[in-house]
């Protein structure tokens, strides 16, 4: 565990020199949010969005670029060096495997993500392939998801859905799809939690600190260095990230964020807990999603916006008030899923 909490400060470290450059040069090269062009996940207009936050016009957006950049060279170095100083290296999986679905997840949602973020601050890929329509982007995170779900049964033999008191369900071929739908359920949660300062990021870093927990119970040194490695590079972030926020994580950290939480907590086999542990992912995607199926059939509202942040906005609450009360909802989930997850 010493080891381990060092590798927290070494990734914060790196990140905290890096961060102050990386946002010089998303300015120079104008990565910015562009309030005029915003639009949510299912590309639709976001006039209530633009209200609260045509201030933050401006702000620079790519934030989990970094992080991905910065994690990815420093998780197979600090292997590396672990390996060659006899330092006790343990997986409950196969060592390649997990180190590559891992990293796969990681950059391929985060690659991604940043072309969903170039066609949003750049005109000139508004009606190019990178513009990436809802539906190129659904086929390309189905097949990733599906590549990833096949990797998890085939490489790291994980086909089982544990559910504590109730029993262990055999799954075979299923699991892909299963897992599939988890990953993009995940991902496309995360990117819809990313709408006010330090909300996702925070609530990420609350829910990683379970995941790091359940991953060093099992003596999984790969999963708890990247884990550790990633926290840093978040906690560094969300200094930044804060009301009022500096740089933005935008779609290229969203999507990959929240589809490499969603395989943790696959790696981990522990689906329940994941949803419980990320239950402020899920109820946000699910506010969006009720929404949206409303309006479809009936041609009301059930809210007057969503997802659930910016419903709390149009009621009053203050930005702050809703990232802190979040951030306090996420401790107890994942006290909660942490429980859960314990159980035999």
């Amino acid at each position: 565990m010493q080891i381990l909490l060092g590798l927290v400060l070494l990734s914060w470290f790196f990140h905290s020199l890096l961060f102050l450059p990386f946002i010089r040069i998303l300015y120079h090269i104008r990565l910015q949010r562009l309030q005029q062009v915003t639009r949510d996940v299912f590309n639709k207009r976001t006039p209530l969005f633009d209200k609260f936050h045509h201030h933050k016009a401006g702000t620079p957006v790519g934030g989990g670029l970094l992080i991905i950049l910065v994690t990815t060279v420093l998780f197979p170095i600090v292997l590396l060096l672990m390996h060659y100083f006899w330092l006790p290296i343990t997986a409950v999986y196969p060592l390649a495997g997990e180190v590559k679905i891992l990293l796969f997840t990681f950059i391929s949602f985060g690659l991604l993500g940043l072309l969903d973020d170039v066609k949003k601050t750049f005109a000139w890929v508004k009606n190019d392939f990178l513009g990436l329509r809802l539906r190129h982007k659904l086929i390309l995170e189905i097949i990733l998801a599906s590549i990833i779900g096949f990797w998890l049964m085939n490489d790291l033999k994980i086909s089982i859905f544990h559910i504590p008191h109730m029993g262990v369900f055999q799954l075979g071929w299923w699991y892909i799809p299963f897992a599939a739908f988890i990953i993009i359920a995940f991902a496309n949660a995360f990117n819809i939690t990313d709408g006010l300062d330090g909300l996702s990021t925070g609530v990420l870093l609350i829910s990683l600190f379970a995941f790091w927990f359940l991953s060093a119970s099992i003596l999984d040194t790969v999963l708890s260095t990247f884990i550790a490695l990633w926290i840093g590079g978040v906690l560094a972030f969300l200094y930044f990230n804060v009301l009022p926020s500096r740089i933005f994580l935008g779609d290229v950290g969203a999507l990959s964020f929240g589809a490499t939480f969603a395989v943790v907590g696959l790696i981990l086999g522990k689906t329940p807990a994941l949803v419980v542990i990320g239950g402020i992912f899920v109820v946000e995607v699910a506010s969006s999603l009720v929404q949206l199926v409303s309006k479809s059939l009936t041609g009301k509202k059930i809210f007057a916006a969503a997802p659930l942040h910016l419903w709390l906005q149009v009621k009053g609450w203050q930005e702050s008030k809703i990232v802190m009360r979040f951030w306090i909802i996420a401790i107890v989930l994942a006290l909660f899923g942490l429980w859960l997850a314990l159980l035999a």
